[in-house]
């Protein structure tokens, strides 16, 4: 897929990752020119449910954060059977790579990364999202140093219904908890303890596990001790040993319960301090020390009164050049906080609460704020289809114009029964499937049981289970008529019982010289032939013996249009009385030919006709003709 154009937007550059369920390729955004990433579902997995489950889940779970430590969702689609997730693109390497090439880290810098994993993964857990598969592979280190937590591929959503029997153990191996290797289900100290063997990692360049195949692994994970790490890295304070032996331990409930206990005391073995300080309201983030303003006794000469008085003189001048600078200082904050509040109120708006809106709605309300937005469809029996039931971010938040808005929105139930549908309407049968965001395949079929334009028949059968990925196929009566015999009859007789019949002539007309002058304009041949069964309305083809003379000639004078263009010119031949409007010449005339062209037309029987000429379409004052 290297240089192709992903949904008619994404340009993809090259191939940047390749895991079990995806590929993922750098790509340009061929609106923004920013770089991407793009993640494709592998081929061999777009039919398979499971892959499609946990592909889908990655981008429910992504669609519900927002976080400067994690991997954000900017977009998700479907090309043609390509299905995809657009993210940030973080130019860097993977923490794993970092470790293979440095070794172990030091103390400070591992304990850095780790507090920026835990912020990421209090985001993920106060929303519900248990990422179930921490480790270095999956924590990109961009160029400029940011920490991002990728590949929610695996995560679990909080009393969600859709995990798969394969979900029970999932992660991998050398990171993965205890409880995920006896098979039991993962939560939020699961996610606590693979943070934990990665610090180890990162603090002794191994991990604490390790073994010929993953169940030996898996193993030591229930029952093993690792090696102490002061054994392998002496330089690790014993305060940062013990937050990392304690996020490892077997039993859950030992472990730190939250993210921002464990990272709060990573903070406080870094800074060599024993209490536990209230972390900042902002998740995580490191606040500069206030300035400490230091007063510094001001020497003063009691000997003589001339330094006094110098003194004195000083402390004025001084106060006017303060007196001064702070009233620059001051018009230029206004000025520039009067620009500023003046820019924040033209270009940010606030994000509008579209929760429980038809997602048409949504769309609207959210473009008239100047947001964009990306709708990713999820099953749910709780909600109705086409409404929005999740928005990221939430309301009220203050956004730039153009910022994008997520939607989460329902496509219906996972499975229902198929309704009974025989005997609907086409258009209201088509219309109950474009609800739920599926669209039937209808097929059009002779039947005189039905009604034309109602289903007959229908795939899967009524009460049998489907979701939104089963193919519908619908079968629609287009009545029934059986074909007469038409040869040997006029022109006009064959289009008379066609009529009657419930078929039409087909316009084109087959002829057939004859030099029997009592053949001319009857049927020679039809098709179909006698007796088939066709729908009705359907066009019957037929020949019609022609006996050519002056009298079955006419020329046709037409004047050209002016135009540099070259001119399609069609003739037609409806006879009186009838509604059939039969095709009698045809030919495209270049532009530079002269304006007055005659052409000649065969009648192909005694009826008088209506002859209407078209140039590129559009007719002109039709006249009458017939055989003289």
């Amino acid at each position: 897929m290297k240089e192709k154009i992903l949904a008619n937007r994404y340009r993809l550059t090259e191939q940047i990752g390749m895991g079990g369920m995806a590929i993922v390729y750098r790509a340009v955004d061929l609106r923004t020119g920013h770089n991407v990433a793009v993640k494709v579902l592998r081929p061999e997995y777009n039919e398979d449910s499971e892959f499609i489950g946990r592909f889908q889940r990655e981008a429910e779970a992504a669609s519900k954060m927002t976080h400067h430590n994690i991997v954000n969702l900017l977009d998700v689609g479907m090309d043609g059977d390509n299905r995809y997730l657009v993210m940030e693109y973080v130019q860097g390497k993977t923490l794993k790579s970092v470790i293979q090439e440095r070794g172990k880290l030091n103390p400070a810098l591992a304990g850095q990364i780790a507090i920026r994993i835990l912020s990421a993964l209090e985001h993920a857990h106060r929303n519900g999202i248990v990422h179930r598969d921490i480790k270095p592979q999956n924590i990109l280190v961009h160029a400029d140093g940011h920490i991002k937590v990728a590949d929610f591929g695996i995560a679990r959503i909080a009393n969600s219904s859709t995990l798969t029997k394969g979900d029970n153990v999932m992660g991998s191996v050398h990171y993965f908890s205890p409880e995920q290797a006896r098979g039991e289900g993962a939560n939020a100290t699961s996610d606590i303890y693979s943070t934990g063997i990665v610090l180890y990692e990162m603090l002794t360049g191994r991990v604490p596990y390790d073994g010929d195949n993953p169940v030996a692994v898996a193993m030591q994970h229930l029952h093993a001790t690792p090696v102490p790490i002061q054994n392998l890295a002496p330089d690790v304070p014993p305060a940062l040993v013990r937050v990392c032996m304690k996020a490892i331990e077997k039993n859950p409930a030992l472990r730190y319960q939250t993210a921002r206990d464990m990272a709060a005391d990573i903070r406080l073995a870094l800074e060599n301090r024993s209490e536990r300080q209230p972390l900042p309201a902002k998740e995580f983030e490191v606040q500069q020390p206030r300035p400490q303003i230091k007063e510094e006794n001001n020497k003063t000469n009691a000997d003589t009164g001339k330094n006094r008085i110098g003194n004195g003189k000083n402390r004025k001048i001084r106060t006017v050049i303060t007196t001064v600078v702070i009233g620059l200082i001051l018009a230029a904050g206004l000025y520039f906080g009067v620009s500023a509040v003046f820019h924040r109120v033209v270009s940010t708006v606030t994000v509008p609460f579209v929760v429980g809106m038809d997602v048409k709605e949504a769309e609207e309300a959210l473009t008239r704020e100047g947001l964009t937005f990306t709708k990713i469809y999820f099953t749910t029996n709780e909600v109705q289809s086409n409404i929005v039931f999740m928005q990221n971010p939430e309301a009220q938040v203050t956004k730039q114009k153009g910022d994008n808005v997520i939607l989460s929105v329902s496509s219906g139930p996972a499975q229902m029964e198929m309704p009974e549908l025989r005997g609907m309407n086409q258009e209201d049968a088509k219309n109950y499937f474009k609800e739920l965001n599926m669209i039937p395949t209808v097929v059009r079929k002779p039947n005189g049981d039905y009604p034309v334009d109602t289903v007959a028949q229908q795939e899967p059968a009524a009460n049998e289970k489907i979701s939104k990925d089963t193919a519908i196929t619908l079968t629609v009566s287009g009545g029934r008529a059986t074909t007469p015999k038409l040869t040997n009859l006029t022109l006009s007789e064959a289009e008379e019982l066609l009529k009657q019949t419930g078929l039409r002539m087909n316009p084109v007309l087959n002829v057939v010289d004859t030099r029997n002058v009592r053949e001319h304009g009857k049927i020679s041949a039809q098709n179909p032939a006698e007796d088939t069964e066709l729908m009705l309305n359907d066009e019957v083809s037929v020949s019609v013996y022609r006996y050519l003379s002056d009298a079955s000639r006419k020329e046709i004078t037409i004047q050209l249009k002016e135009t540099d263009e070259e001119i399609k010119v069609r003739v037609t031949l409806r006879p009186e009385g009838s509604d059939v409007e039969y095709e009698a010449y045809e030919h495209t005339y270049p532009a530079d030919l002269e304006r007055q062209q005659t052409i000649t037309v065969n009648l192909p029987d005694e009826r008088t006709y209506t002859c209407t000429v078209y140039q590129n379409g559009e007719p002109q004052e039709p006249i009458v003709i017939g055989r003289e």
